[in-house]
């Protein structure tokens, strides 16, 4: 399982650092991990510039300029939310590249709309590209947090990829 983290990290470092580009991150219910991942890999300052845990929505609003009206328009747990999130973490950084994740690992806080293992994402690079993606993950708080971060390094390449 670690495994595969560490792989997909290792090959974004790799692409990142020939494309001369620097990647930030904005979690919340991945306390870090991704940050984890991507600096456990040897030489990742070349592309790695900071990481923003932001697990209470204060802290989203503080540290990386989330609204207010998004959070209580859309949750804390959404693509808005996350889109901003991400948003923050460029204009805070010397990024180029930034992801964002936001949900609910559980055991509890989930709701109707919102299951447990709800989690939204986004990935923008600078003056590009911008996505986002709503996922319902199932399993344990560890696994949830876990296809996270697998999601999170899995899709950051398309922002590489894109010309737009």
């Amino acid at each position: 399982m670690t495994e595969r983290l560490e792989k997909l990290a290792g090959e974004l470092g790799q692409r990142l650092e020939a494309a001369g580009l620097m990647l930030a991150t904005a979690e919340s219910c991945t306390g870090g991990w991704v940050s984890k991942v991507v600096t456990d890999i040897p030489g990742s300052s070349a592309w790695f510039d900071r990481g923003f845990v932001t697990y209470d929505n204060l802290a989203k609003q503080e540290l990386l300029g989330v609204s207010a009206t998004a959070i209580a328009d859309h949750g804390a747990v959404s693509e808005e939310v996350a889109l901003e999130m991400a948003q923050g973490a460029l204009k805070r950084s010397r990024a180029d590249v930034a992801v964002a994740i936001t949900g609910i690992a559980g055991p509890a806080g989930g709701t109707e709309d919102k299951p447990v293992g709800t989690v939204c994402f986004a990935w923008i690079r600078a003056g590009r590209t911008r996505l986002s993606q709503r996922v319902r993950f199932a399993g344990s708080r560890e696994e949830v947090r876990h296809q996270s971060v697998r999601l999170a390094l899995e899709r950051l390449p398309e922002l590489l990829e894109s010309n737009d």
